[in-house]
């Protein structure tokens, strides 16, 4: 897990960057809420603000950010409002929430602004919960948010927006889309994070009285940024995995802390850090930090004990369960259709970059970097898909080693295109477009689109010369024109039989 956290590619140092600007972006949000004379309760309010707006608004523009986090407040303080309201109203209180959860989810067939403002609903009645806040206490928790939004917005779009100095690429789509009623996958999935959420509400009460919105929280998370039933079963795992990872190190280090602010301070800032900088790559570190993160703010208000942690794994357990129960009897939604579509999506990526840098080479004021970095989210979410199918637990060991050589060769392909854009970027090293860089070029569009139309045996094998050019252009597409063509048996399977198919 460190070599997949720490080793792996971070193409202009986005992830760092992301990092780095979340904790600068929360630590003076919170220093604000502060210095307004707010309770430590409103800080923590304001602090979730501010990591929510920071983390989850990933619109493919500048503007469409600054656009969608203008709209949280309008999202968020309803929600605020009844969470509150109904804090004494423990019926009424769970309906809303299932509520909050249906439609967050709903909202993801809007794209990443309706990904953003869900999430947003959601955590904003999370946090009411996790404070016990009642209505006395919402004008305070409501200007909190305010606060830290505007002072987070002065740090994203002014004093730190690297983002207008590099072309953004848009996320890939959360899900395929194109269907209607219960066949659209949000649909679907709404259905299933709802029953899943009241499954979690009513065990979790059961559990504890006081915590059982960890529960709801936990599956909650465990949807998030899923679509098939299998992709579900692996976060599942792996959030219950990253809380016992994360309770046991709070063991070790929230537990001797015991809320002393600056040690707490210091450590809750490497945690923002461990959530921004994890989340891309690793599920599993993310929620190691998320937990410990958790285990600081409840050191910071006095109640943090063994016994608390052993509740929060106990409730972890049970929204995880929810989640698993609802993905596999509520409308499911198969792995493969979704594997085979983000494995599409990303082969046309790569020639897309390849098209990008030929252009490049050529002279033109082409530009592959942004279909460079589309590839390696295309790929991360490639990996999310087929994640069940490598799973250590997965007994079809056929099954296994097949999705780990399209993962390896997939990468493979992503290594070339990296090194075909550096080749593409340096004006000294650009040979001239001869005929053999445009040949080269057509047969990966060749092969990219007999793999993506279900021909994988008409890829043909590269000739064996052609990996021995001197030419750094061309040695690149050459090891692209291999790994594609190593690509179609895999793909292909026994029996000409699609990747899960098998």
């Amino acid at each position: 897990m460190l070599k997949k956290v720490f080793m792996a590619p971070d193409p202009g140092r986005t992830r760092l960057r992301f990092a780095a600007r979340g904790v600068l972006g929360i630590g003076p949000a919170v220093a604000v809420c502060g210095l307004a004379g707010h309770s430590l309760n409103g800080a923590v309010t304001g602090g979730l603000a501010a990591l929510l707006a920071l983390f989850t608004v990933t619109d493919a523009t500048v503007r469409g950010q600054a656009v969608t986090t203008a709209l949280l407040p309008a999202v968020g303080l309803p929600v605020l409002a009844a969470a509150t309201e109904l804090h004494t109203s423990p019926v009424a209180r769970g309906l809303v929430l299932l509520a909050v959860v249906g439609a967050g989810v709903y909202a993801r067939r809007w794209g990443p602004r309706g990904h953003s403002l869900g999430v947003f609903a959601f955590m904003t009645f999370f946090v009411a919960q996790f404070l016990h806040a009642g209505p006395e206490q919402l004008p305070e928790l409501s200007a909190a948010v305010l606060l830290a939004l505007l002072t987070t917005s002065s740090v994203r779009f002014v004093l730190w927006c690297y983002e207008r100095r590099t072309t953004l690429v848009p996320l890939p789509a959360p899900m395929p889309t194109g269907e209607r009623g219960l066949a659209r996958a949000t649909t679907r999935q709404a259905v299933q994070a709802t029953a899943a959420a009241g499954f979690a509400l009513v065990l979790g009460q059961l559990v504890s009285g006081d915590r059982w919105y960890w529960a709801v929280g936990a599956t909650w998370w465990i949807f998030v940024n899923t679509t098939s039933r299998g992709e579900t079963l692996v976060r599942g795992f792996r959030r219950v995995l990253g809380t016992v990872l994360g309770i046991g190190l709070g063991l070790a280090v929230a537990l001797p802390v015991a809320g002393a602010p600056v040690p707490t301070a210091l450590l809750v800032a490497v945690c923002v850090f461990g959530i921004f900088y994890s989340a891309a790559v690793s599920y599993t570190w993310m929620m190691l930090s998320v937990t410990l993160l958790a285990e600081l703010l409840y050191g910071l208000l006095g109640v943090l004990d063994p016994a608390l942690l052993a509740v929060r794994l106990a409730e972890t357990g049970v929204g995880a369960l929810g989640a698993l129960l609802a993905v596999a009897l509520v409308l499911p939604i198969t792995t493969h259709a979704t594997t085979d579509a983000w494995i599409q999506h990303a082969l046309r990526c790569v020639h897309a970059c390849t098209a990008e840098a030929a252009a490049r080479l050529a002279g033109a004021s082409a530009d592959p970097a942004p279909r460079v970095a589309e590839l390696e989210l295309l790929l991360g979410r490639v990996r999310l898909s087929v994640a069940p199918l490598v799973h250590p637990l997965n007994p079809v060991r056929a099954r296994k080693r097949r999705a780990h050589r399209v993962l390896a060769l997939l990468d493979d392909c992503a290594h070339e295109i990296r090194g075909l854009a550096a080749v593409a970027a340096d004006p000294a090293a650009s040979p001239d477009h001869d005929l053999r860089l445009a040949a080269a070029c057509r047969r990966v569009e060749t092969a990219v689109e007999a793999l993506t139309e279900g021909r994988a045996d008409r890829v043909t094998a590269p000739a064996p010369d052609r990996p021995h050019t001197a030419e750094p252009a061309l040695a690149h597409l050459h090891g692209l024109e291999r790994a594609l063509s190593e690509l179609a048996n895999p793909l292909r399977g026994p029996s000409g039989s699609p990747l899960l198919g098998a």
